[in-house]
This record gives C-alpha cells, sequence and structure tokens, in this order.
C-alpha cells in the first residue's frame, strides 16, 4: 500500500510561484510514474504531468509547459510540482498520484489534495 501526502498549496497572486510536495510511503517508490493531477470548480480533473520512475523523463499538459516543472527525489519518497508564472486558470485542487503504467494513468494511488488558489 502507498500513502500520498501533499503539501504546499496557498494563495498566490497571478504571477507568482509555488511549488507543491508529494511525500510517500512505501517501499518501491523509485519504481513508480508519479502523477499530478488538478482538479477546478465544476470541472473534471484533468492531467498536468508526470515523471517516469527515475526522473529520466516528464511528461506536461500543454497548457503548463513552460511554467511547470515536475522533479523527484527518490532518497526522500518525495515528488515536487514546481509552479511559475501562475494564473488565475491554475486554479484548483491539486493531486498527485502513483502507480501507473503510463504517464497519463490510470493510477493506483492518490493523496488527498491540496488547493491551490491564484488570486488575479
Amino acid at each position: 500500500q502507498v500513502q500520498l501526502v501533499e503539501s504546499g498549496g496557498g494563495l498566490v497572486q497571478a504571477g507568482g510561484s509555488l511549488r507543491l510536495s508529494c511525500a510517500t510511503s512505501g517501499r518501491t517508490f523509485s519504481r513508480y510514474i508519479m502523477g499530478w493531477f488538478r482538479q477546478a470548480p465544476g470541472k473534471e480533473r484533468e492531467f498536468v504531468g508526470a515523471i517516469t520512475s527515475f526522473g529520466v523523463r516528464t511528461y506536461y499538459t500543454d497548457s503548463v509547459k513552460g511554467r511547470f516543472t515536475i522533479s523527484r527525489d527518490n532518497a526522500k519518497k518525495t515528488v515536487y510540482l514546481q509552479m511559475n508564472n501562475l494564473k488565475s486558470e491554475d486554479t484548483a485542487v491539486y493531486y498527485c498520484a502513483a502507480g501507473a503504467a503510463t504517464p497519463e494513468g490510470p493510477y493506483d494511488y492518490w493523496g488527498q489534495g491540496t488547493q491551490v488558489t491564484v488570486s488575479s
């Protein structure tokens, strides 16, 4: 069983930055593709990006390319989502996920989410 705990969300002005963290439990973290998703009010959850098991490759949805960066520290069993130049449309609950065979999922394990609010 894998537990995921996100942190780092908050309120930020447009153009600002936040870094989300996702701490995990479990012995096999390094093997997992890790993903980030978000869900805005009234919208379906959407894929934000993912990172392969040893950080060799990252994937991003078009709307965040060039602004968001995913990284991981396998020794700390933590994955990060660095978000720069935030826009109001980035406001959402952000979730990390683990256990997929491909970057876009489906994922087996999910965190509880952390709220990101971008004020314009």
